[in-house]
């Protein structure tokens, strides 16, 4: 039965990652103007605050859920003016030749994108739908609930995995003026989630 919820998580990470949202918006311009791990890391922060909220899901931390679902608006509201500069710095930012030295923005780029999907704790529900469809109710065991968290994980990081490393191909490919179309394009699509996060949330 755990390696049926393995397989089952991972399907339910990968799927949940796949749709390109501003997430992904940041992991394709970063995969494309920093370097393929750049892109990585910063999926991953994705990743990693997925199987948070799937933990939060899978072993029926109720008070924590209803806290953090209740505080939407907030999140919301927070989310959204990251989001609108982390546009607004795209569309100023200059392409530079060469992709950046790794040094400590490893550590940037996870926290980006982990803060920026824990402000979506609408996510809980979600996890706890399909949770439930899976027959992973409170009574399933500790060991099941922590292998479909586990899978969540892993088919989330295996999507960031297969973008980063696709769309970081097309970097030898791109010269100075394609790399300020895509700062431009990745920046004024970020600003719009932003705005729209922000009005959705005001509302």
């Amino acid at each position: 039965m755990q390696p049926s919820f393995l397989l089952k998580g991972m399907a339910m990470g990968f799927s949940i990652a796949a749709p390109v949202g501003p997430i992904g918006i940041l992991c394709i311009r970063r995969s494309v103007s920093e370097g393929a791990l750049k892109g990585f890391t910063s999926g991953l922060g994705a990743a990693t605050a997925d199987a948070a909220y799937g933990c939060v899901a899978a072993f029926g931390l109720t008070a924590i859920s209803r806290f953090l679902v209740s505080q939407q608006a907030l999140f919301g509201l927070v989310g959204g003016a990251f989001l609108c500069y982390l546009g607004v710095r795209t569309i100023l930012l200059k392409p530079a030749p060469e992709a950046p030295a790794a040094g400590g923005r490893f550590l940037s780029a996870f926290g980006s994108t982990f803060l920026l999907t824990l402000a979506n704790p609408a996510t809980i529900l979600a996890f706890a739908a399909v949770f439930s469809a899976f027959g992973l109710g409170l009574s399933a065991s500790y060991a099941g609930a922590g292998m479909l968290v586990l899978g969540v994980f892993l088919g989330s990081a295996l999507w960031w995995i297969i973008l980063s490393g696709g769309v970081s191909l097309l970097r030898p490919r791109m010269g100075p003026s394609w790399m300020l179309a895509v700062n431009r394009v990745s920046g004024g699509v970020l600003l719009a989630f932003g705005v729209y996060a922000l009005g959705r949330s005001l509302l």
